[in-house]
């Protein structure tokens, strides 16, 4: 009579451990979905527009470089693009290191 008792109380156990240890896991899923849709997929969306953006950028758009500089497409190459920074002074810059393509027709803040 011993022996029945100890198997059926091993299986309600073996039963019941499977549901804790799926509600163990499961604050650890919700923390992961919950950055997922205020983290992960926000900078993902960001991410396509800037791309676009950038594939997008023609003569005379300003522009913005990772290293801070700002201005003025003057011509545009496949992995290249010319930016004038000052009057006559330009410079060659790949298209990956742009950070933002400002809209041209836009004041600046300080005007």
């Amino acid at each position: 009579m011993f022996i029945p008792f100890t198997a059926q109380a091993a299986s309600g156990v073996a039963a019941s451990s499977g549901a804790a240890s799926f509600l163990s896991l499961a604050p650890l899923l919700l923390v992961f979905v919950v950055f997922y849709f205020l983290m992960i997929r926000p900078q993902q969306r960001r991410m396509k527009t800037l791309q676009a953006s950038i594939e997008a950028v023609k003569k005379g758009d300003q522009v913005t470089t990772a290293g801070g500089i700002v201005g003025k497409v003057t011509r545009v190459e496949d992995q290249l693009v010319e930016v004038e920074i000052a009057p006559n002074v330009r410079v060659r810059v790949v298209k990956a290191t742009l950070t933002d393509v400002l809209d041209p027709t836009a004041k600046p803040a300080n005007d």
